[in-house]
């Protein structure tokens, strides 16, 4: 039986786990995952009852009730490099021994779904719009440092979007795709491919003072692109690390999005803060409506 040495998987002394300060019954069986530790409490703020707050870093928790369905709303920061960190140890809180750094014997598959802001790159989705993401395109690195197995559909993603890319880019970017069950129980205004972007400047088309190989005129031309009856539809920097990582660690995983920015006409929501609310109240009334815990 494997036994994770000292080094690899860190304990703290009162017996949280490292980064996120938890114990395995801190946390419930279906997450939200939020980029910003204040939006934390915009979503615990529904909760019935609070059983567990904790702060530690950028990495705020709170677990609590909402009628009969036990909750975790966790902060990862921003960037898949948090992401790698955050599903890394809740993977381990579900399903590893503390006491003999030993896997349980049962795996646990937890419900990961990420409360996020993204920008639009099509005329057709406007800001303040609720968006799921279908699948999703890592401009990132994290996943080639896994192993993991995509599908036959994944890879057809993978391929054709390569092929709009420019070759001075030398990136080869892979697909993941979101839990069906949670897509189908949390059904928003849109759906479509959301691009995960390593940054939020050149990565993502902008450009301020240092000049950027990735422009938004480039970004505009995925807008045409389609795959499977969906468009390239929006740009942020969490999912595509989620559904990867996720899905080689048995996990469920949702990405919803609101609108905050659309690139292609410039504009911005003049109220974020209450877009945000939005999306927090609609996928709780998604959760609630869809009898959640008889997954």
């Amino acid at each position: 039986m494997q036994t994770f040495a000292d080094s690899e998987f860190i304990l703290n002394a009162d017996g949280t786990i490292y980064h996120l300060h938890l114990r395995p019954d801190e946390i419930a069986d279906t997450i939200f995952t939020v980029g910003d530790p204040g939006r934390v409490g915009q979503v615990s703020k529904y909760f019935d009852r609070m059983e567990v707050q904790r702060a530690h870093r950028e990495f705020v928790t709170h677990t609590g009730w909402l009628g009969n369905q036990r909750l975790t709303v966790l902060s990862t920061g921003i960037g898949t490099d948090n992401v790698d960190i955050v599903l890394n140890e809740l993977d381990a809180l579900a399903n590893i021994n503390f006491k003999t750094r030993t896997l349980n014997p049962e795996p646990k598959t937890l419900n990961i779904i990420r409360i996020g802001t993204s920008g639009s790159i099509s005329t057709d989705i406007p800001i303040g719009s609720f968006l799921a993401s279908r699948y999703a395109i890592g401009l990132d690195n994290l996943l080639h440092f896994y192993e993991y197995k995509n599908t036959l559909a994944e890879l057809s993603l993978c391929q054709q979007f390569k092929n709009l890319l420019p070759s001075e880019l030398s990136i080869s970017p892979p697909a993941f795709t979101a839990d069906a069950l949670l897509f189908q129980k949390i059904p928003l205004d849109f759906q479509g491919i959301t691009l995960t972007a390593p940054g939020f400047y050149a990565p993502q088309g902008r450009q301020l003072r240092a000049v950027s190989k990735f422009n938004l005129e480039l970004l505009k031309s995925f807008a045409f692109f389609e795959y499977e009856g969906l468009h390239l539809t929006n740009l942020e920097m969490e999912t595509a690390g989620m559904y990867g990582l996720c899905a080689t660690l048995g996990h469920r995983a949702l990405s919803c999005n609101v609108i905050l920015a659309n690139r292609v006409t410039g504009e911005f929501h003049a109220h974020p803060v209450e877009a945000v609310e939005g999306l927090i109240q609609r996928v709780l009334e998604r959760l609630s409506e869809s009898e959640f815990t008889e997954l």
